[in-house]
């Protein structure tokens, strides 16, 4: 009798259960290879879209007939435009879907660089760059939330690392592809090439990637306000602060800053859906995995401003040379990216983002103390050390970041995640410009790097905090899972 009424319990439980929706665990093979593509492309295309000018920056100043100092807004209008959006965009995408968002930034992105390519004023080319940069930030907001909803949780580590790759190459590959392309043809070229390929992009995403859920609540203009004064304010003080901005209007900047910030801060505590996810970072998983990111990325971004002059002012080596210096930090940052990515699938981000951090501050300081007149097998070697660590580090964190937060907030999680690595290379480049003000930058980037170390070191105290603040295993594949 008993076994028969656990039985009608069960078929009772059966019957009123409700479906699950597929995309919770992923999309099915090969539909998940294919989102990937899609997403994978459009992060490429944003991430290499300030590195590949750089290297035009001077020959579109001269061809615009500009001041080089004002030819810097073309990098910086795209920077800045992309850091104050990146977490407006994030909640518009938990409230109408993350894919429509990623559209809507394939759409921007690709009509902005026709804008890019045609302009024949600086005005209308900073004006095309900033749109650009809007795009983007539609592309990166929703990116990581994206591949949560594509792969099965437990092989999130690999989709994770997938993006590691994308931003870690496309970063640096970035000069090599503008280098290339100026060989045969001009620099608007540079932006013309990125139409077709965001055409293409957006025919893919139309049905390629995966749908979410959406929220109920209303979208937030006046913390969407505040969130765009708040780190355009803190981005503009601290580039002014490293490259000798009058000290008052510095100052000014970063007061108002912190006005705003707190400002939005106080008002996101009330909200049920934060445009800033400050409730997020109640969760300490979270909030170690960020700040760790935020270290790490100042370290980065302290390295990549002050290798070339260290290589070209201290060691003495041409611009080809300090090109080929730099490159096994991607190459081995490729190699890591997908071994760490499957790694984090079944080990703590913890330990694997506290190994690999350490390893780069060591890589930091052995470039610090090279002897006078190395090999270059010995750079290339410490250099290589430098791209371990860092690949070692990146999927595990990232990783722990996105998952640690609820699935419905993905898009924040995302958003944070993008938002540090941006703050934290900006405040990296800042305390460059800083140092070498105050040293020079002969003496200067040898200091740099060892400051970089000391960042690296604070990070791999933050990831190993995480052992003692959370889940000490990442969740794995049950056992018989199927492999991918």
């Amino acid at each position: 009798m008993l076994r028969c009424r656990i039985l009608s319990l069960r078929d009772r439980e059966f019957r009123t259960a409700k479906p699950m929706n597929p995309t919770e665990d992923g999309l099915p093979l090969p539909q998940r290879y294919w989102s990937m593509l899609t997403l994978m492309v459009g992060l490429a295309m944003s991430c290499l879209d300030t590195a590949i000018v750089n290297v035009a920056l001077p020959t579109i100043a001269r061809d615009l007939n500009a001041d080089p100092a004002d030819s810097i807004w073309v990098i910086n209008a795209y920077q800045l435009a992309v850091l104050v959006s990146l977490l407006p965009f994030a909640s518009i995408g938990d409230i109408y879907g993350y894919k429509r968002v990623y559209r809507f930034g394939i759409v921007l992105y690709t009509a902005a660089a026709l804008i890019s390519a045609t302009a024949h004023s600086l005005d209308t080319l900073i004006i095309g760059r900033a749109l650009q940069g809007l795009g983007a930030a539609g592309l990166m907001s929703v990116n990581s939330a994206l591949v949560r909803y594509t792969y099965p949780r437990r092989f999130l580590g690999r989709g994770i690392a997938m993006t590691s790759l994308v931003v870690a190459t496309s970063s640096a590959a970035g000069p090599s592809l503008a280098a290339a392309i100026l060989a045969f043809a001009q620099w608007p070229w540079l932006f013309a090439v990125n139409v077709p390929i965001g055409l293409l992009t957006f025919a893919l995403s139309l049905r390629l990637l995966p749908d979410s859920p959406h929220s109920p609540h209303r979208f937030d203009w006046v913390s969407a306000g505040l969130c765009a004064l708040t780190f355009g304010t803190l981005i503009s003080g601290i580039n002014g602060l490293g490259h000798g901005q009058a000290m008052i209007r510095t100052l000014a900047e970063l007061a108002a800053a912190l006005v705003t910030g707190y400002l939005l801060v106080r008002r996101q505590l009330r909200m049920p859906m934060p445009v800033l996810p400050v409730d997020l970072f109640r969760r300490p998983i979270f909030a170690l995995s960020v700040t760790t990111s935020v270290c790490s990325f100042i370290a980065q971004g302290i390295a990549f401003v002050s290798l070339p002059f260290y290589f070209h002012l201290v060691l003495g080596t041409s611009a080809v040379t300090t090109g080929l210096y730099m490159t096994p930090w991607a190459v081995m940052t490729a190699i890591m990216a997908p071994i760490a990515g499957r790694l984090s699938d079944r080990h703590p981000a913890g330990i694997l983002g506290g190994i690999g951090l350490s390893i780069l501050a060591c890589g930091f300081a052995s470039l610090a103390f090279l002897p006078p007149e190395p090999s270059t097998l010995n750079v290339l070697l410490r250099v290589a050390v430098c791209g371990l660590g860092f690949g070692t580090f990146q999927s595990p964190n990232n990783r722990a970041i996105v998952s640690s937060a609820p699935l419905e907030r993905s898009g924040g999680a995302g958003a944070i995640q993008g938002t540090s690595r941006l703050l934290g290379q900006s405040i990296g480049a800042a305390m460059v410009a800083l140092v070498f003000g105050l040293m020079g930058a002969g003496d200067g980037s040898t200091t740099a790097l060892l400051l970089a170390a000391g960042f690296a070191a604070i990070g791999t105290l933050a990831s190993l905090s995480r052992l003692a603040n959370g889940v000490r295993r990442a969740p794995s594949a049950p056992a018989g899972a199927p492999a991918e």
